[in-house]
């Protein structure tokens, strides 16, 4: 891991950015998308972004992904907003992934937004089941 690490023994950033956007995915995350973000900004390598149709679709898709990344040794730095469960944002150093209800999604453009940042092609990350 690039930047910031959240554990010296983590998986490199873009394996925990698959190992999320795929945990998403098993989840029926909404439109689930990774953003190499490393020439953009220093706040991290990857963005993972994805939606979810209900408060508790969001929370499960945020609860998948944690359980995924721990065990490859990436500790969430911080979770914010997982009560709302409106647009959870999870902090694992080089990778942060934004859990949005799909309300949200559509109001705050994340991928817009970053539109200066490389989006990885789905068949790079995505596993088959």
């Amino acid at each position: 891991m690039g930047r910031r690490s959240a554990s010296s023994t983590a998986v490199d950033s873009r394996t925990a950015a698959f190992a999320a956007a795929n945990a998403a995915e098993a989840k029926k995350g909404k439109g689930t998308v990774v953003l190499d973000v490393r020439e953009v900004t220093v706040l991290a390598d990857y963005f993972v972004i994805t939606g979810g149709d209900s408060p508790s679709q969001v929370r499960a898709i945020v609860d998948a992904v944690d359980d995924k990344l721990e065990p490859l040794g990436c500790k969430a730095l911080g979770i914010e907003g997982k009560s709302e469960s409106r647009w959870v944002l999870l902090d694992y150093g080089d990778v942060i992934v934004h859990v949005l209800h799909e309300k949200e999604r559509g109001y705050y453009k994340l991928e817009q937004f970053w539109n200066q940042a490389l989006m990885v092609d789905r068949s790079e990350w995505e596993q088959e089941e």
